[in-house]
């Protein structure tokens, strides 16, 4: 299927060389997006850090590891691949 692309205005068909090095970018793209998506899923599974804070500090006075306990959850659920 023919792909094209917008120059001044104009819609003009692809190259088979450009159409290489668009699939070749997308490619990248989609790899680099799926080796952080841990990232992705740690942030949004992280409590806000003033939450995070009250945690430690209540861990601290009550000797307990709540904190700890959730932040190691949260990185072995979404490891770095």
């Amino acid at each position: 299927m023919a792909r094209f692309k917008q120059v001044d205005g104009v819609r003009r068909q692809m190259t088979a060389e450009e159409e290489a090095a668009k699939d070749a970018d997308e490619a990248k793209n989609i790899a680099e997006d799926q080796a952080n998506q841990y990232k992705i899923n740690r942030k949004n599974q992280y409590p806000p850090i003033g939450d995070q804070l009250d945690m430690q500090y209540w861990d601290k006075i009550n000797a307990t590891s709540i904190w700890s306990d959730l932040i190691t959850k949260i990185k072995s659920d979404n490891p770095k691949e």
